[in-house]
């Protein structure tokens, strides 16, 4: 459970891993949101295309959650 309040339900629609980071697209509705997390983050949420995810908006950053 998080307290942030601004979750977009969507599904992933790919995961560019990078040396550090990776850059996560998910597909809200017609609307595309893209993630910059790190790459550690990426591999322990185990994330690949279809996960159903939520983007979690709070402030200037967007964090992906997965159940």
């Amino acid at each position: 459970m998080l307290s942030a309040r601004n979750q977009l339900r969507g599904t992933v629609k790919s995961v560019k891993l990078g040396a550090v980071m990776a850059e996560v697209i998910v597909k809200v509705g017609e609307f595309e949101v893209a993630a910059a997390i790190t790459r550690a983050s990426a591999t322990k949420l185990k994330l690949k295309k279809g996960d159903q995810v939520a983007a979690v908006i709070k402030a200037t950053e967007v964090m992906i959650a997965k159940d």
